[in-house]
């Protein structure tokens, strides 16, 4: 089994609820244990600043899935809830990001591995962080990564 992090999203049609539904069709995932689930935060949209709020978390994955076919897997997922892939960063029911694949690094025209933005965006190194507070990337502690980074994602009550 390979230790992966996968990011979620939403903005539209009752955010959380669509990261709840999400997360328990990820649970039914072949050959895939779900090990830990971050708080979920809110924070302001990126990229494109005129749209709703995101709600977002990152979950632990256990899985002897391949990358493509968990990106598959995230992708059926993704459309399953009404993912419309109009605009680069626009608003979306869901968006499942495969963050990390063990030490894997991949480079892909659909897949990049470790996620190019880990380190550039709180609302996925916040709950990344949560859940894995001794993870590194590529040699380097997360914590150090991200030491100066601004930070606006709350953290939820739910």
């Amino acid at each position: 089994m390979t230790l992966c992090y996968l990011g979620l999203g939403s903005n539209l049609n009752s955010p959380e609820r669509q990261l709840r539904r999400a997360v328990n069709v990820l649970r039914k995932l072949p050959k895939s244990c779900i090990t830990q689930i971050a708080s979920f935060y809110r924070s302001e949209a990126w990229g494109r600043k005129t749209q709703p709020k995101f709600c977002n978390t990152v979950i632990a994955l256990q899985t002897q899935l391949s990358p493509q076919q968990l990106l598959c897997y995230c992708h059926k997922i993704e459309h399953q809830q009404q993912r419309v892939r109009r605009l680069q960063w626009g608003s979306r029911t869901l968006d499942i990001d495969i963050l990390l694949y063990g030490t894997q690094k991949i480079a892909t025209v659909d897949l990049k591995i470790p996620h190019p933005r880990i380190t550039e965006r709180d609302f996925v190194f916040l709950p990344l962080l949560e859940i894995a507070p001794s993870l590194t990337i590529n040699g380097l502690k997360l914590k150090d990564l991200i030491a100066n980074k601004p930070c606006s994602a709350q953290k939820m009550r739910i």
